[in-house]
């Protein structure tokens, strides 16, 4: 439904008769998986809405591939000693899948200061592959999760430092994140003892952060005739810990774009994002058990992936309306500890100015 929905709108955007007058340059946006990056006049308002698919399978440790055999033979469960707890992991993910749907919306009541709020929905659903008993190989049975609901709400401003219209703009962000997403969901996992146990998950399943964050971004982008560019840097800086005793690793992402306009309603690009994630700090004490996903050190890496996008700007009647696709797969993972590692993402995305 979601997939015809799209459609339709893009029929809508390709359709709209040219002659009307100008419109938008499909160029004057970011690609769809940059947000905040560009600011509005006074009195200006826009609503976005993006739905985005991410898939992962396969476990690293730092940058290189293990197998599932590897890990419970031989990666130390951190919880061993306590009841019922063996020496090494017996419980080890093999693919997962996120997809999220957000909503946003700028406004400007003033040239200097756009402001902007966001929420989201999600669903995380993981496979993961239960080994019979404290040790070998004999494999027991699976496990299949899912969780869905909000996640953390983004409020904050964009400030303009430089802007020449048509030319080139240089904003600046400053926003918190709201903690009301969940961190207490919880699912039936298969035990190495076969039985069939509803516990916490694991913090990767967990939808929200559970700590009030700052989410500073820097943007600059810019384009001179069909070719444009831009940059921008961002970070989530986690303040404090959350009711279940810890905090998610800070985030630190560059990413830098290009494109091309082949007409004033498409343009292609092509673009880079770097990200750092932190190790989580503190602990969950209800989240335990021989799973990899279940120990805090194992969370957090870096991780650089490659992005192809497409922007269609509409004319005539439909100027201000934007669609926006960007496909994404990582070059470069390097975990902490094992952990499963991505394979591709999708965004899709709608943009209306008013």
């Amino acid at each position: 439904m979601k997939y015809a929905s799209l459609a339709v709108l893009s029929a809508a955007l390709l359709s709209t008769p040219l002659a009307a007058h100008e419109g938008t340059h499909a160029n004057g946006h970011a690609p769809i998986g940059v947000m905040g990056d560009h600011t509005h006049n006074a009195g200006e308002v826009m609503f976005s809405y993006r739905f985005m698919h991410m898939e992962g399978s396969g476990n690293q440790v730092g940058t290189d591939s293990i197998s599932s055999d590897d890990i419970v033979t031989a990666i130390p469960n951190r919880f061993a000693g306590m009841p019922g707890q063996p020496p090494t992991l017996r419980v080890v993910p093999q693919e997962m899948r996120m997809e999220m749907h957000m909503i946003g919306m700028m406004y400007a009541p003033v040239d200097w200061m756009t402001l902007i709020a966001s929420g989201r929905y999600m669903t995380r659903e993981m496979e993961s592959t239960t080994y019979q008993g404290g040790m070998g190989t004999t494999v027991l049975g699976g496990s299949d999760l899912s969780v869905n609901g909000f996640g953390d709400m983004v409020v904050g401003a964009l400030f303009p430092l430089s802007k020449v219209e048509g030319d080139h703009e240089i904003v600046a962000r400053a926003a918190i994140s709201i903690p009301t997403g969940s961190t207490t969901q919880t699912g039936e996992m298969l035990t190495p003892m076969g039985t069939t146990r509803t516990m916490r998950l694991a913090y990767p399943m967990q939808p929200g952060s559970g700590t009030w964050d700052l989410k500073p971004a820097i943007i600059y982008r810019g384009y001179a005739g069909q070719i444009g560019w831009g940059a921008q840097y961002n970070a989530t800086i986690r303040l404090g810990t959350n009711d279940q005793g810890y905090s998610r690793g800070d985030v630190h992402e560059v990413t830098g774009w290009v494109s091309y306009e082949p007409a004033r309603w498409i343009s292609l690009s092509g673009r880079l994002a770097a990200r750092t994630t932190g190790r989580i700090d503190g602990m969950d004490p209800a989240i335990m058990g021989p799973n990899q996903a279940a120990n805090p050190d194992f969370q957090g890496g870096e991780r650089v992936d490659a992005f192809f996008g497409i922007n269609l700007a509409a004319q005539g009647s439909l100027d201000g309306q934007r669609l926006g696709i960007e496909i994404g797969a990582p070059i470069h993972q390097d975990v902490n500890g094992p952990q499963m590692t991505g394979d591709w993402s999708l965004t899709v995305g709608w943009q209306g100015s008013f």
